[in-house]
């Protein structure tokens, strides 16, 4: 059996298709969601699903010692949990920006927290963090959003040359539009409809499959090879 993988926000989008790919490389996967349901649905073997909000730091803790008594130290951590708010900044709710910034950010934290220090010291392990190409540029209606993911480039970035020396990667994969439920999330249709029209206008988003392929090569290489970021979008996408 290979070494255990935990991914967050594993119960659809992007987070299933990385537990799908990696499970079927032959990892035992701890899949981590509040979905408990749809997890269970994907039937990986050597799994353990559990419904949890990224954002609590003793839930997280439970459910990644529960994986390891059955399957081994964490080698790999997938913080992929995010959620989406857009909207123009004069008028959203106070409450849309508190929750990204609790998900979004805070969500890379406790397994980061909880897994690092164990890596640093075996001199091994990976942390990859699913961001966005709005963490490297910024886009109308995006402003807390875009905030979200430029501190989780920032944050990836500093602690893998920080940890660099103990042998662990820290990665960070930024996707451009992708086909999940993300848009979802926003609860200004104006918005909703202008974004989708333009995603129209480049043909659809990404498949989520396409950056569980990234995620996928990126693992896969030696430990002493760290490809520290990878920037993916349909190539019709200009921003």
């Amino acid at each position: 059996m290979k070494k255990l993988v935990v991914v967050t926000g594993a119960s659809s989008g992007i987070g299933k298709e990385i537990a799908i790919k990696l499970s079927t490389a032959g990892h035992p996967v701890l899949l981590l969601s509040r979905r408990i349901d749809l997890m269970e649905k994907l039937e990986l073997p050597n799994s353990l699903c559990k419904a949890v909000d990224v954002t609590d730091l003793q839930a997280m803790r439970e459910a990644i010692k529960e994986a390891e008594e059955s399957f081994g130290k964490v080698d790999c951590l997938i913080n992929c949990a995010g959620i989406m708010l857009l909207g123009h900044p004069e008028l959203q709710e106070y409450s849309e920006w508190d929750r990204m910034i609790d998900v979004n950010i805070k969500g890379i934290l406790t397994g980061t927290n909880i897994v690092l220090k164990d890596m640093v010291e075996r001199n091994e392990g990976t942390i990859i963090n699913i961001s966005s190409i709005a963490g490297r540029k910024t886009f109308d209606n995006h402003a807390v959003y875009c905030g979200t993911k430029f501190a989780v480039h920032a944050i990836s970035e500093n602690i893998r040359k920080e940890v660099s020396q103990s042998n662990v990667r820290v990665i960070t994969i930024a996707p451009g539009v992708v086909e999940t439920p993300l848009l979802s999330h926003t609860t200004d249709e104006n918005i909703k409809d202008g974004y989708n029209q333009w995603k129209k206008s480049i043909e659809s988003g990404l498949d989520p499959e396409q950056i569980a392929n990234c995620v996928e090569f990126a693992y896969s290489m030696p430990q002493e090879v760290c490809i520290r970021e990878i920037v993916i979008a349909k190539t019709k996408q200009q921003d």
